[in-house]
């Protein structure tokens, strides 16, 4: 049970926000932005990260010194969301809203004439190349228009995921031999074309930094690793700095999710069917360990990017972003994918460092991570062309404001919904008519309900409204019942 000052904060909260105006732009002031000339922008995405899997965000048990490094000359978002997704693919949703500025139905409706909106150079990253960025991309593209037209340099471009591997699912099973060896390049996935994919993303940013360097205008670069996305696999060496039995489990482990299939988690999706039902301790270690190698692996070629940055004398005019579609369960509450409305999959790291960015500084404030459209484009001094739904975090990022979202919102399809205002979350299943509700001051992890709390009721009413009224603005094609 909540303690009557939470209970009364979040009342006090909610009666601040009775226009339930959580998507409203409302006037702030935005300090000046610091360098009077252009600067650079080096965006790096990460695919299926969770929000925490940073060792200097508090993961102990992870090894990601380069990232450690730019937490601590950086800002974070610590509490950042993706909006979710209309398809087993939560990827597309998360990237077509980034590069539209759009919240979650509005990009979905603008995803069907995705490539006249690129043709008619629509899409942000075609604006800073009009106001003389030169701008590249390498990596993941999973989005329903040719990256060739977004971006004036394209390298190696990369689909949704690499190559699926049939060993990978339904592992390890007790009692059976594991035949899904992570490290052998034989098996293709990562490995495929001769050099692991995050190698080939970082060479890519390597070798655009060193032409940068001698060009005269600014640069915007994108680089879209497909890590940690399985299939899990990274080269030996990273593996064997994780010891599968020194692993902890989630909090919330357990052997299934009640209900998982009608929330659209059972064994017919994808993600779902790579560990066994029921989960067992074992294979979420497993999995834990090969995930930890494959974001190690990673963080050593974004180090190797840095380091460029570095030896090219641009790390000082340069911002750097660091953030990640999704996230993903891995074991948490018995599911394994991303389709869920859990912080470990609805939150991602943001991470963003470059000149005048406060060093070492932790910002609490709901975002999303496509905020940084907006973001990216006011840093850079420049006015979005197009209508953009999603806000600039620059009020955040130097202290004049502790928010720009009274609430944030996700769906899955039409089979989950989720609202966050303040502390407490709501979780709606429509096909088993269920609530849920956390107080993630008092439950990170997400564990105790509180829906059938009397003295939460005032709670609960409030959150259904703003629920609803998030519906309505947000052309959800399904509204909870009164």
């Amino acid at each position: 049970m909540n303690p009557p000052s939470t209970r009364r904060r979040f009342l006090r909260q909610a009666v601040a926000s009775m226009s339930l105006m959580p998507l409203s732009r409302r006037a702030f002031s935005v300090p000046s932005l610091p360098p009077p000339q252009k600067s650079n922008f080096l965006l790096l995405m990460a695919d299926d990260y969770m929000f925490d899997r940073i060792h200097a965000l508090g993961c102990e048990e992870i090894q990601t010194p380069n990232l450690d490094g730019l937490v601590r000359r950086a800002t974070c978002f610590t509490n950042c969301y993706n909006q979710g997704g209309w398809s087993g693919a939560v990827c597309v949703a998360s990237r077509t809203m980034l590069f539209t500025g759009r919240f979650l139905w509005k990009a979905r409706e603008m995803e069907h004439s995705l490539k006249e909106t690129c043709e008619a150079e629509g899409l942000w990253p075609q604006q800073l190349g009009r106001a003389g960025y030169h701008t590249c991309f390498s990596g993941k593209w999973h989005i329903n228009c040719d990256p060739g037209a977004v971006f004036q340099r394209v390298l190696n471009v990369r689909p949704g995921m690499p190559p699926d591997i049939p060993a990978q699912y339904n592992r390890p099973r007790t009692g059976q031999d594991d035949t899904f060896n992570p490290s052998d390049p034989s098996l293709g996935g990562y490995f495929s074309g001769g050099r692991h994919w995050s190698e080939t993303t970082a060479d890519d940013g390597i070798a655009f930094l060193r032409e940068a360097s001698k060009r005269e205008e600014p640069f915007f670069i994108h680089l879209s690793f497909n890590a940690p996305h399985d299939p899990r696999q990274a080269p030996a060496a990273y593996l064997r700095l994780y010891d599968p039995e020194r692993l902890s489990l989630p909090e919330t482990f357990q052997p299934e999710y009640p209900g998982g299939a009608a929330i659209g988690c059972g064994p017919g999706l994808r993600d779902e069917r790579l560990a066994p039902f029921p989960r067992t301790p074992e294979a979420v270690r497993a999995h834990r360990r090969e995930y930890y190698a494959l974001i190690s692996h990673l963080d050593a070629q974004i180090g190797r990017v840095l380091d460029a940055l570095e030896l090219a004398g641009l790390t000082d005019s340069t911002y750097i972003l660091f953030t990640s579609d999704n996230g993903l369960a891995l074991g948490a509450h018995g599911l394994m994918g991303k389709q869920n409305m859990y912080d470990h999959s609805m939150k991602v790291p943001l991470v963003i460092a470059g000149p005048g960015i406060p060093s070492g500084q932790r910002r609490n404030g709901l975002t999303y991570m496509q905020d940084i459209a907006p973001t990216l484009l006011d840093l850079a001094g420049i006015s979005p062309a197009k209508p953009m739904d999603y806000q600039s975090l620059s009020p955040l990022l130097y202290g004049s404001r502790d928010s720009v979202y009274t609430s944030v919102y996700g769906a899955y399809m039409d089979l989950q919904r989720m609202v966050r205002t303040g502390d407490y979350k709501l979780i709606y299943y429509p096909a088993l008519e269920r609530l849920l509700l956390f107080n993630l001051e008092t439950d990170p992890q997400e564990q105790n309900d509180l829906i059938n709390s009397q003295e939460e009721g005032p709670v609960i009413n409030r959150l259904k409204a703003t629920m609803r009224s998030m519906q309505q603005q947000l052309e959800d094609p399904l509204i909870l019942p009164s």
